[in-house]
């Protein structure tokens, strides 16, 4: 690796490491910003959803981008727009402001990940390449570990404001070493199409639904506006994949989900997700609002779920190679649904010890087992010329899980969060994670081959 090479890969460790932190360590946060800005739960909710929808709606286009404008001038302006949305995130007045300045981190967070992906994948080739790679996805491994436990540390000390005023720094060193690296040529070449339309659909058909789950909780079901964002949302998100199936360059090129991996991964994975997504912000929102935990306190416990990963799966990837996924992926969401099952143990007095680490241990271990395997079987559906939109599109489904997923959350509870609300909110993970265990045992095959799809 020269040294060309080595600042390459630095940058995009960088230019990723910000919002995967940003990812994990807003959870640990709600409760304080909720309580300065007002709103209760329905801020809380916002405030993650905000920055999912407008991720979950531009990540499939934003990797066109590079392709149009050039690698690190997409990633400069990801960059810039991150850097500003903290900014103004962490001087938000209100509860409104401080959504809206986490939609525009969203955009930004958009731009980020494939863009910092695209300037490896440009500067290295072969062995090399899949070291770099590697090297990346560890350290996004360790921004998810560090999020919650260095969040929790900020909020406690300094206040919730500064989990985004830290962001400053690292864009601020990103920036300098981009511009050291002097690579703002723009592609030559054939230049990709923008699905500008799909994209446009895709963002109010999932944004509307979204609004209706979140809002009814104040204006209630019968509320015209609620009633309108949801069957409005859903005839507008079933003209979004009307329009995909006929445009010539799909952002969601439907056609990748006739190959039966890809297809039945995917819906284990949305299944997967909504279930990681809602679950472990109802531990930490619980731990603070009911048990009374500070802000460290619960990101100390969500560090079981970070932690095993990190150890565990180098060795299930491997061992799903060499048998392949389907058990896997089976019997690793069975696991962790037994750990979601376990959280309704939790009763007064309330024991972290034995009602809720168990739990939480068990969630980790099959999480771990099932993620690797998980993302092997979709990627290895496709021919390798595929394997960046089959892990775009992948991406976006486990995103948009997580977004309706948070979504309901208010739903579950009832819109205050107490031990039955958040019973209800463990059988509801339980739930999901045993379906995806069902669809992958049935689905998942392990003689499939890849499968070159025509996309346009």
């Amino acid at each position: 690796m020269d040294k060309r090479q080595k600042l390459v890969l630095l940058i995009a460790i960088l230019a990723s490491f910000v919002p995967f932190l940003d990812g994990s360590i807003v959870n640990v946060a709600l409760p304080a910003m909720s309580n300065e800005v007002g709103g209760g739960l329905v801020t809380e909710q916002w405030v993650l959803d905000g920055y999912l929808l407008s991720l979950s709606a531009l990540i499939l286009v934003a990797g066109s981008f590079s392709d149009l404008f050039g690698r690190s001038r997409v990633l400069a302006a990801g960059l810039l727009l991150f850097g500003l949305a903290s900014v103004l995130c962490a001087l938000a007045p209100t509860s409104g402001f401080l959504i809206a300045a986490r939609v525009l981190q969203g955009v930004g967070g958009a731009l980020l990940v494939p863009s910092s992906l695209a300037i490896i994948t440009a500067n290295f080739d072969g062995a090399l390449r899949a070291r770099a790679i590697g090297v990346w996805t560890g350290w996004t491994g360790v921004a998810f570990i560090a999020g919650p436990v260095f969040g929790g540390t900020l909020v406690e000390f300094f206040g919730w404001r500064w989990i985004f005023g830290i962001n400053v720094a690292p864009i601020a060193l990103t920036l300098f070493l981009l511009a050291r690296l002097g690579d703002r040529a723009v592609p030559s070449g054939e230049k990709p199409r923008i699905d500008v339309v799909g994209a446009v659909l895709g963002s109010v058909g999932l944004a509307a639904p979204v609004f209706a789950l979140i809002e009814h909780q104040r204006l209630g079901w019968d509320d015209p506006a609620v009633l309108t964002a949801l069957l409005g949302g859903v005839i507008v998100f079933a003209a979004f994949l009307a329009w995909e199936r006929r445009t010539a360059s799909p952002m969601l090129p439907l056609a990748l989900f006739s190959v039966r991996n890809f297809a039945v991964g995917n819906i284990a994975t949305a299944f997967v997700y909504a279930s990681i997504s809602l679950t472990p912000l109802a531990v930490t929102l619980f731990l603070q609002r009911v048990v009374g935990a500070t802000p460290l306190q619960a990101g100390l416990a969500s560090l079981p779920q970070a932690i095993i990963p990190l150890l565990l799966s180098g060795t299930f990837g491997t061992l799903a190679g060499r048998f392949g996924p389907r058990w896997f992926m089976a019997v690793g969401p069975a696991v962790a649904g037994l750990g979601a099952l376990w959280l309704l143990f939790t009763r007064e007095p309330f024991d972290f010890w034995t009602q809720m680490l168990p739990g939480l241990l068990l969630l980790g271990l099959g999480l771990t087992m099932t993620v690797a395997p998980l993302t092997a079987a979709v990627l290895g559906a496709v021919s390798s010329g595929q394997s960046g939109i089959a892990s775009a599109v992948n991406n976006a489904v486990s995103r948009v899980a997580g977004l309706v997923a948070v979504a309901f959350l208010g739903a579950l509870v009832g819109g205050a969060l107490d031990f039955d609300g958040f019973h209800r909110v463990a059988v509801t993970g339980t739930v999901l994670l045993f379906i995806a265990a069902a669809v992958s045992a049935v689905g998942i095959s392990n003689r499939a081959r890849p499968v070159a799809v025509p996309t346009d």
